[in-house]
């Protein structure tokens, strides 16, 4: 069992290369089964979730040929089977995208139900209802889902809810549609607009990506033949924001798209700290104790889910009180109970959480209990006076590439040690 074992506290400072965006390779990958022919794909972070659905694909019948740690050719035109493998599929939550790409290919997909951080009831809903309009027979049962389609015919779509999950999977299944599919109340976030560019790049036709309004206009084939670099990951660079904030030092962040990030920036600015936004790359600083702040998630353009925990970092040794509202998941402050190991006052309750900040954070044993959760504790870690052991760190390598040494390149004092199992 790994752990990663930090001595704080400790101002970063310097320089940081964000990866590609793991919430578009995730979906991205699979789309790459609408395709008949060879693709390249680079700039693809070197996570766990990654490298499970290229596991998956191949299980499909994709072959996949490693160029670097970061770029792979992918040859799907001989994909054979539309069972996607259970044991598989269950370990993370992107894996519902095999429903959209493979009734899009083959007319029929069978994903297990998707697992992934445990954050609350997490519907699929919305993904089912896309399906169904767009001609498709929904079945869940048995831990697993099943769709079957003759024909997949363009529609109308109007998601009750913006998902960026149900919208990706619903452009997915109307890319090879007959006729042209329109999406209302799409999602925007920019791992969608990411997902249209590759289709588009492929042969697709998708049009207003990026907007509440998406159309997709069907066409007969995909044919690959070309290559596409994944974006930079918006939620590692807000990360990294963050934690310059909090540990009142100065960072560079390199290959980021600064406008991605204008909700993250604006946050920093209200508690005190400096942002200098350049064309691909962002400075911020800090050099005294944030302010307190409210915070509220929201869909893209807001303050992304993704990053309030690492905000709750912040907050919890800023000065006064801070109060952060989550409107995605219900369960995502399961890391503030660690947090209060480490000395902070927190106080979560349903949705919201009240964060009395304190002037110093002291390190402690403590759990990551999802992947953003475990970001949140490694900033906390790294501003705590002593030492944090921080154990579940498998969730942190779900969505960061090489963490610990791009910290350690900032100047923090964190190892990965592993530990033998008790039994």
């Amino acid at each position: 069992m790994d752990k990663l074992v930090i001595h704080g506290p400790t101002k970063l400072k310097g320089e940081v290369t964000i990866s590609g965006a793991k919430n578009a390779a995730v979906a991205i990958l699979p789309a790459t089964l609408l395709i008949n022919g060879i693709c390249r794909i680079e700039n693809l972070p070197n996570i766990s979730d990654v490298k499970m659905s290229c596991k998956i694909l191949e299980a499909l019948g994709a072959k996949i040929t490693w160029i670097t740690e970061n770029e792979i050719e992918i040859d799907t035109r001989d994909i054979c089977c539309t069972q996607a493998p259970l044991e598989m599929t269950s370990k993370f939550r992107a894996s519902y995208y095999l429903l959209g790409s493979l009734i899009g290919r083959c007319g029929i997909a069978e994903v297990g139900l998707p697992g992934g951080c445990n954050l609350g009831a997490r519907p699929i809903d919305q993904h089912i209802k896309a399906l169904e309009a767009l001609g498709a027979k929904v079945d869940v049962a048995q831990g697993k889902i099943t769709a079957k389609a003759k024909k997949l015919v363009g529609t109308s779509i109007y998601m009750d809810i913006v998902s960026v999950g149900a919208t990706i999977n619903a452009i997915l299944a109307a890319v090879l549609a007959d006729g042209t599919t329109t999406i209302d109340n799409a999602a925007k976030e920019p791992h969608i607009v990411d997902v249209a560019n590759f289709l588009n790049t492929m042969g697709a036709d998708i049009r207003g990506a990026g907007t509440d309004v998406i159309k997709i206009n069907g066409v007969k084939e995909l044919r690959g033949g070309t290559s596409y670099s994944v974006v930079p990951d918006q939620i590692e660079a807000g990360t990294f924001m963050l934690a310059a904030v909090a540990s009142k030092g100065n960072i560079l962040i390199k290959n980021c798209i600064p406008e991605h990030l204008d909700c993250i920036t604006a946050k920093i600015l209200e508690i005190g700290g400096n942002v200098e936004n350049y064309d691909d790359s962002i400075r911020v600083s800090m050099n005294k104790r944030p302010s307190k702040a409210i915070v509220k998630t929201l869909p893209y353009p807001g303050f992304p889910t993704d990053l309030q925990p690492q905000i709750g970092s912040v907050l919890a040794i800023a000065e006064g009180t801070s109060t952060i509202h989550e409107s995605i998941w219900e369960s995502r402050f399961q890391y503030t109970f660690e947090l209060n190991k480490m000395g902070a006052k927190i106080t979560a309750q349903g949705k919201s959480a009240v964060l009395e900040g304190v002037k110093l954070l002291t390190g402690a044993p403590v759990y990551a209990t999802d992947l953003r959760a475990g970001a949140a504790l490694l900033i906390a870690g790294i501003i705590a006076n002593g030492e944090t052991q921080l154990y579940n760190i498998e969730h942190i390598d779900r969505g960061y590439e090489n963490i610990e040494e791009k910290f350690r390149n900032l100047g923090a004092n964190i190892q990965r040690v592993t530990e033998p199992d008790e039994n």
